[in-house]
């Protein structure tokens, strides 16, 4: 069945809030950038990054395979303006904790229940090496976000 998501008409991933080749010192910066991806978009306000990294604080969002999906916790819902995705590429990795190396990171901004959705959808999508490879390699944005509708639509 095809991630719901991705057949609407207001998409919930667009070449804007996706970022390739990116850096970052350590997993909170990886989240500032995803997080500023989701204002940029208008899908939450700026303090839903904060709530972001206090949700890593009390467990990691580093979910395996190289990628971790950051999101804000069930006290953030009222931050969220719209539900999106945005996605960073970081080809050199960031620490994760527990040596874990997060290459694709996926903010997530979700009302209601979508984030169980969501979250399942990701995950069974990452499962899969080659395609989190291919993510981790392209330099192409529109590249991420056929990688990950093809995956979602499994």
């Amino acid at each position: 069945m095809a991630f719901a998501f991705f057949r609407k008409k207001d998409e919930v991933l667009s070449e804007k809030a996706v970022a390739v080749g990116a850096k970052a010192k350590d997993k909170y910066e990886a989240i500032e950038i995803v997080g500023e991806l989701l204002v940029r978009e208008g899908r939450v306000e700026r303090s839903y990054i904060d709530e972001m990294k206090k949700r890593e604080e009390l467990l990691s969002t580093y979910i395996g395979n190289g990628i971790a999906i950051p999101h804000g916790g069930s006290e953030a819902k009222e931050k969220i303006k719209k539900s999106g995705l945005a996605v960073a590429q970081f080809p050199e990795g960031v620490d994760f904790g527990d040596g874990n190396k997060a290459y694709i990171v996926i903010g997530i901004a979700a009302k209601g229940d979508e984030h169980l959705e969501i979250l399942s959808n990701i995950a069974a999508t990452c499962e899969d090496e080659k395609r989190v490879n291919k993510l981790i390699e392209t330099k192409d944005p529109k590249e991420i976000i056929k990688l990950l509708k093809e995956g979602f639509s499994r």
